[in-house]
């Protein structure tokens, strides 16, 4: 018996560092942005806790610098702080993506990077990156 049992508390940090604990889903709305004027939509990110454990979660997102997360056109990076998630919680991260006139018609890549983190955010346990594909028509 390790030291966590005599507590009654269990190490699952071996078990929730070997496989991602989430199902990560994104979805945009509207599915496009404008070209060569001002526009936005919503990536929508939606994580579940698929484990039997409540976990502490984190999302960042990263743009191409032809769109920006901000009106002003300047944040490349977002991240969003989702606190601690009960086993089968779903929680849903909102992010504002903008176009300008700087963006021209085509795909972009959008990265979006998920944590579980343990006792704070500045400690990571592990991590899963997705890529979505937002056009600009």
């Amino acid at each position: 018996m390790g030291l966590f049992g005599l507590f009654g508390k269990k190490n699952v940090s071996a078990e929730l560092s070997e496989r991602f604990p989430y199902s990560m889903k994104t979805e945009f709305v509207p599915y496009r942005l404008k070209s060569r004027e001002r526009s936005s939509s919503t990536l929508m990110v939606t994580l579940k806790n698929i484990t039997g454990e409540p976990v502490m979660g984190s999302v960042v997102v990263s743009v191409p610098k032809q769109i920006s997360l901000d009106s002003t056109g300047l944040s490349k990076e977002k991240e969003v702080k989702l606190g601690t998630m009960a086993p089968d919680e779903q929680k849903v991260a909102s992010i504002d993506l903008y176009s300008d006139v700087g963006t021209e018609s085509g795909e972009y890549t959008i990265t979006v990077t998920s944590f579980v983190h343990y006792r704070d955010y500045a400690h990571v346990l592990n991590s899963m990156r997705k890529r979505a594909v937002v056009e600009a028509v």
